[in-house]
């Protein structure tokens, strides 16, 4: 490797982020490991260009080849999710939902989006986001009897507040959402349909989930997760929106676009379109729900009693334990995931009462339900062992031994 002879700093932390991603297990829902060939093209040459403007309507010259990748990209997420119109152009998921703000509302407007606290995003209105400083966002949440999404509550809320938009989509949300209702609700006041697919779009695409990009106004979506792709974000929308979202992400938001990216997330929905990526995402959830199941066993509380996707919200109130300490102690095991609230949480979002897990990246190195099974074991060890620093130790040993089975690069 050329780095390594250049700048051993840079080469050894690279060397050692991939053992670290090797021999732990990486549970958070957010991440996933891309493909050789995604990587490749993120090192790619493209890295060297700069081609503000889109496709075939550039403001500089020398994008032949840039305007290749950038219509395939096009094209294959068009294919796998039915989308009238895409602009793979955004940079990341906030800055993609940020366009689609300013594509819709003006600053002051109205519009409600999913509570943070009861799983959505900061972009969907929370109050130290832009999205809640510029416009006058109106939270929704779950029902505390059943921690799902109540549709009559957000339609009566709805109803009265008289949003300009709806969004629609989570983070921290086990449950499939019903975007048909959602889309109802945002027609009978006249409001745009948005929705966030970013966690679940790997499981839209290949019918694991409703995929709403052929009803919906507008859709975003990040391209790694459970899509397994680059960093990144796309825009999808109906074609009488093209307009407004291709000028809301460039010239409004953002400047020339990262042609690296977007060559890998061509590649990224490439790997999609294929077969084998939908046996990923049936796998994705059957992990997802053997870890659960594994964690009743073990008397773990899951918020809404289990999960419909590729994650789990594990409440610990009644394994007397924070979700930072978790956190903390599970990562010293090789076990990663993320504090996280859950649903009508007392605590502090710095110190909130649960965790948040995710099945995505154990199923990209061919984790199936048994390895899951023994995650949960792992899991629980730790947790009730909590104060046992040699529990930790020798979990972490027993996950490097399963882990050779496992390599991911």
């Amino acid at each position: 490797m050329f780095i390594e002879k250049q700048d051993s700093a840079v080469s050894d932390a690279i060397k050692n982020e991939t053992k670290r991603q090797n021999k732990g297990l990486e549970l958070i829902a957010s991440e996933n490991y891309v493909s050789k060939a995604v990587l490749e093209a993120m090192g790619s040459v493209f890295t060297n260009k700069y081609s503000e403007g889109y496709s075939h309507k550039r403001y500089y010259s020398g994008n032949e080849f840039v305007d290749i990748i950038e219509d395939l990209a096009i094209e294959r997420a068009k294919q796998l999710f039915n989308a009238e119109h895409v602009n793979v152009q955004p940079y990341s998921g906030s800055p993609a939902n940020q366009a689609v703000y300013i594509a819709f509302l003006n600053l002051g407007d109205k519009f409600m989006g999913m509570s943070l606290a009861m799983g959505g995003h900061l972009t969907h209105g929370h109050k130290v986001s832009v999205s809640g400083m510029h416009y006058n966002a109106i939270p929704y949440g779950v029902s505390k009897e059943t921690e799902t999404i109540d549709y009559d509550e957000i339609r009566e809320i709805a109803q009265k507040e008289k949003p300009k938009l709806i969004v629609s989509g989570a983070t921290a949300y086990p449950r499939k959402i019903d975007f048909k209702k959602l889309k109802e609700i945002a027609d009978e006041i006249e409001a745009v349909s948005f929705a966030d697919i970013a966690h679940i779009a790997g499981l839209c695409c290949t019918g694991f989930h409703e995929n709403p990009v052929p009803f919906f106004d507008v859709v975003s979506t990040t391209t790694h997760k459970t899509l397994r792709g680059p960093r990144g974000a796309i825009i999808m929308c109906k074609e009488e929106h093209a307009q407004k979202i291709d000028k809301a992400v460039f010239p409004c938001l953002q400047g020339g676009p990262h042609d690296h990216i977007n060559a890998a997330k061509a590649v990224a929905f490439g790997e999609a379109l294929k077969p084998d990526f939908k046996k990923y995402a049936e796998q994705v959830i059957k992990n997802a729900k053997a870890l659960g199941e594994s964690l009743q066993d073990f008397d773990f509380r899951l918020v809404s009693g289990g999960t419909d996707n590729h994650l789990l919200l594990v409440d610990l109130t009644n394994k007397n334990i924070p979700g930072k300490e978790a956190e903390t102690i599970l990562d010293e095991s090789g076990i990663y995931c993320n504090k996280n609230m859950i649903p009508f949480d007392t605590q502090s979002p710095f110190n909130p009462s649960g965790i948040r897990l995710g099945s995505p990246a154990l199923t990209s190195r061919g984790f199936k339900e048994d390895e899951m099974k023994q995650v949960g074991e792992w899991i629980n060890r730790v947790i009730e062992n909590k104060s046992d620093e040699s529990i930790r130790k020798k979990v972490k040993e027993e996950i490097k031994e399963l882990c050779k089975n496992f390599v991911i690069y």
